[in-house]
C-alpha cells in the first residue's frame, strides 16, 4: 500500500475522535451545561447532520479544487471547529463548534477514498478504501478511550483542544505525503450528479443509513446504559470504548478484505448478524462481561460494512465518483443522526436505557431487506438507472455492464 494513504489515515484518524469521543463525555458535557442526557445527545446529533450537509456542499464547492488541497482546506476546517468548541460558554457555542468540524468530515473521506482507490490496482480498491478508514477506527482503539480518560479527569475542554491539535498533525501529514493527482478531465458537476440516477447508488446509501445507524442506536448512549444497567464504574467505560474500536479495526479490515471478492455475501452476514446482536444486546446489557463482549460485537460487525458498501458506491458511480462518495459518507452520519434521535425518544418517553438497542436492531433488519432487493434487481438483469427516471440509454448501458 503507498505511504500516501498513511496520511490520509492520519487525517481519518482525528476525524474519528472527534466524532466518537463525545459518546464517552456526554455526562460530563451534560452535567457541565447543565441539561440532560437526551439533550446532550443532540451534540452527536448535530455533528452527524452537519456531515450529511456539509458532504455534498463542501465537495461540490471543491470541485474546481485540487484534491490534495482541497483535502488540506478541510483540514482546517475541522481545526477551527474544535477550537471552538473546547472554548465554547454555552452549550448552544459548542453545538456550532461541533457542526463547523462536521462540515469537514463527509467530503474529507468521500475525497480520500477516491484519492485511496486511485493509489492502487483495481483488485486493491476496497483495501485502500479499509487502509484509509482504519485511522478512523484505530481512533476509537487510541483517541477516544484517551480523550474519554483525559475529558474525565482533566476536563472536555482539554480533550477537544487535543483533538484540534490531532487536526494539525493529519493536516501536516497530508502536504507532505499525498502526491499532486491530477484532476480527472471533462467531469463536472453534471456528470457527478448524474450517478445519483443510479437506483444501485441510492440504495447503497439506504443501506449505508440504516446499516451504520443501526451501530450508533446502541453506541450513542453507551455511558449512560454501561454505568447504570450494567453496573460498570464511570471510569469503565474508557476501556469499553477501546473494545469497541478493536471491535471496528477487526471488522473493517475484513469487510475490506472480503468486499474485493464477495461484496454482497460480505453484506448479507453483517448486517443479519448486526441485527441479531444489537437485539440481543438488551439482555446482554445487564450482564458486565456478557455486555462488554456485545460491544466489541457491534463494532466488528458495523464497520464489516463500511468499505463494501463505499465500494459499491464508488463501482456504480463509475467515471464521476467523487461526489457520490462524499454524500455516501453523509449518509452514515444521517444514520448517526437518525438512530441518536430516536434512541434519545425511547429514552425520554421512559422505556430505559437499553431501548435504543431495540431501535438499532430494527435498523439493521431494514438494511439487510434493502441489500436482498439490491442483488434482486441485479439477478433480474433489471437495468438499475431505469428505475430512476431520466437515465440515458447510455448511462443505462454503463450501469448494467458495471
Amino acid at each position: 500500500m503507498p505511504l500516501a494513504l498513511l496520511a490520509l489515515a492520519i487525517g481519518a484518524f482525528g476525524i474519528g475522535t472527534t466524532e466518537f469521543v463525545i459518546m464517552g463525555l456526554l455526562p460530563e458535557v451534560a452535567g457541565d451545561f447543565g441539561v440532560s442526557i437526551p439533550t446532550a445527545g443532540l451534540l452527536v446529533t448535530g455533528y452527524a447532520l452537519g456531515v450529511v450537509i456539509g458532504a455534498p456542499l463542501m465537495t461540490v464547492l471543491g470541485t474546481k479544487v485540487p484534491r490534495k488541497r482541497m483535502l488540506m482546506l478541510l483540514m482546517g476546517l475541522f481545526i477551527a471547529g474544535n477550537l471552538l468548541s473546547a472554548v465554547a460558554p454555552t452549550f448552544s457555542v459548542m453545538l456550532i463548534g461541533r457542526v463547523v468540524a462536521s462540515l469537514a468530515h463527509g467530503a474529507f473521506f468521500g475525497i480520500g477514498s477516491v484519492v485511496a482507490a486511485e493509489l492502487v490496482a483495481p483488485s486493491r480498491k476496497a483495501g485502500a478504501i479499509a487502509m484509509m478508514f482504519t485511522g478512523l477506527t484505530v481512533a476509537n482503539v487510541v483517541g477516544v478511550p484517551l480523550g474519554t480518560l483525559v475529558g474525565q479527569h482533566v476536563g472536555w475542554r482539554v480533550t477537544f483542544a487535543v483533538v484540534a491539535a490531532l487536526g494539525v498533525v493529519g493536516l501536516a501529514g497530508i502536504a507532505k505525503l499525498v502526491p499532486e493527482l491530477p484532476r480527472p478531465q471533462g467531469v463536472h458537476l453534471r456528470h457527478e450528479l448524474a450517478a445519483f440516477k443510479n437506483a444501485q447508488v441510492l440504495l447503497a446509501m439506504a443501506m449505508t443509513v440504516l446499516g451504520f445507524g443501526g451501530v450508533f442506536a446502541a453506541i450513542t448512549y453507551i455511558a449512560p446504559m454501561m454505568t447504570r444497567v450494567a453496573g460498570f464504574a464511570d471510569g469503565s467505560v474508557t476501556w469499553l470504548l477501546v473494545l469497541f474500536g478493536l471491535g471496528m479495526v477487526g471488522g473493517n479490515l475484513v469487510g475490506g478484505r472480503f468486499a474485493d471478492r464477495a461484496l454482497m455475501p460480505m453484506l448479507y452476514v453483517s448486517l443479519s448478524a448486526l441485527a441479531v446482536v444489537l437485539a440481543l444486546f438488551t439482555l446482554t446489557a445487564h450482564n458486565k462481561v456478557a455486555a462488554a463482549v456485545t460491544v466489541a460485537l457491534i463494532g466488528a460487525l458495523g464497520f464489516a460494512t463500511v468499505p463494501p458498501l463505499q465500494k459499491r458506491v464508488l463501482d456504480h458511480a463509475h467515471g464521476a465518483p467523487t461526489l457520490a462518495s462524499a454524500v455516501n459518507i453523509g449518509a452514515f452520519n444521517l444514520g448517526n443522526a437518525l438512530s441518536a434521535w430516536l434512541g434519545g425518544l425511547v429514552i425520554a418517553a421512559g422505556l430505559g436505557y437499553t431501548s435504543p438497542n431495540w431501535v438499532g436492531a430494527a435498523l439493521a433488519a431494514a438494511a439487510l431487506v434493502l441489500a436482498l432487493l439490491s442483488a434482486a434487481l441485479e439477478r433480474r438483469g433489471s437495468s438499475p438507472s431505469a428505475v430512476i427516471s431520466g437515465a440515458t440509454p447510455a448511462e443505462q448501458r454503463a450501469s448494467v455492464d458495471h
